[in-house]
């Protein structure tokens, strides 16, 4: 018998979340960003599931290559773009498309025999300070890419928002200014909304929209809730209690006894911790569902373990239910509580986590 963590990947939650993209933003075409191993879910097992994407995003070659060995035949982007020689030699042999941020991606491509051309996103910087030309030489950037004859008609042309997730910050709007004006009478397609654009700035939705993390289930906004987004949880995160015990006050309670028991009670350890990827800094108070019941953390996180206050729950017995986020807590909460976001949660779960997929045929 295993001891007990697990992790469900529900396919049709990751179906509904992309249809959730169109329907926000319907005159547009969807890029699903399945970077950093799906956000977690599993990288081919994410793209062959979200086959009514219109391309597929990633961070390098290395996963495009994964992707076309799993025969994924989908356009996709590489949103870093090539690195070296060898880099835009196997993005040319897989018909990848590709990001040009930085002046050696030009030089590159200026010194490159290739097997065919490439479809090119120029990058510009419109406030993120990340990657990207700045408006004033996007531009002369793309004259220079087409130029070096390794490049197909026409250019297409992208940015990335810093403060989407911030309904009320302006500096979108300025990004959007910027990228319009740096692109006034340049053809190619556009793309600039990422989750939080494409679920809550209309004006930025462009040709193409880029939702990452609104698929698998979390919110990119900093105030609301994935479910007021019309967002379904993807990845469901379980354990199993493996002891009760009955402490008394003043009982000192795991490593560093940080935790002092308040008065006799009763505590619940869980077969699960930060080698499986629950995050060590999740200070106590921070929720888990215990038989359908919410409960508190206690205590610091173990590798292994985390206990629990079962006060409201005394006859809670070794192999009850656990959940740390998904159906019945979002994995925004424990985010919130642990001081970091969804995304390192959600990629964070490690590999001796067992998944089980539940698909239309399951």
């Amino acid at each position: 018998m295993s001891r007990g963590a697990k992790a469900v990947i529900d396919l049709r939650a990751l179906r509904s979340n992309l249809q959730t993209a169109r329907r926000a933003a319907p005159q547009s075409r969807v890029m699903a960003v399945v970077k950093a191993n799906g956000y977690g879910h599993g990288l081919l097992r994410v793209a062959q599931a979200l086959e009514a994407a219109d391309a597929l995003a990633v961070a390098s070659v290395d996963e495009a290559v994964v992707l076309r060995d799993g025969g994924i035949s989908r356009p996709i982007v590489v949103l870093e773009g090539c690195f070296d020689q060898e880099d835009l030699s196997r993005a040319a042999e897989l018909d990848l498309q590709l990001a040009l941020h930085a002046e050696f991606q030009l030089q590159l491509l200026e010194q490159c025999e290739l097997s065919g051309p490439v479809t090119i996103w120029i990058k510009i910087d419109t406030g993120m300070h990340r990657l990207g030309f700045s408006p004033e030489s996007a531009t002369a950037a793309g004259e220079r890419a087409m130029a070096s004859g390794a490049v197909s008609k026409p250019l297409r042309w992208m940015t990335h928002l810093a403060c989407a997730d911030d309904l009320a910050d302006s500096r979108t709007f300025t990004q959007l200014e910027r990228f319009a004006d740096a692109l006034q009478g340049i053809e190619g397609e556009r793309s600039i909304a990422n989750s939080a654009g494409t679920l809550g700035w209309p004006a930025a939705q462009a040709d193409w929209v880029r939702p990452g993390i609104m698929l698998y289930g979390s919110s990119p906004f900093i105030a609301g809730s994935a479910s007021a987004s019309g967002l379904k949880p993807v990845m469901i995160l379980t354990t199993r209690i493996i002891a009760v015990t009955a402490l008394k006050m003043g009982d000192e309670v795991g490593y560093g006894a940080s935790w002092v028991c308040p008065e006799d009670m009763v505590v619940g350890v869980a077969a699960i911790g930060y080698g499986d990827g629950y995050p060590r800094h999740a200070p106590s108070g921070t929720p888990v569902v215990v038989n359908g019941r919410r409960h508190p953390l206690i205590g610091r996180v173990s590798m292994d373990m985390i206990t629990i206050d079962l006060s409201r729950a005394p006859n809670t017995q070794p192999g009850d239910p656990v959940e740390l986020w998904g159906a019945q807590i979002s994995v925004d909460e424990v985010a919130e509580a642990a001081s970091t976001i969804s995304y390192e949660l959600l990629c964070g779960v490690t590999t001796r986590v067992p998944v089980t997929v539940v698909d239309e045929e399951s």
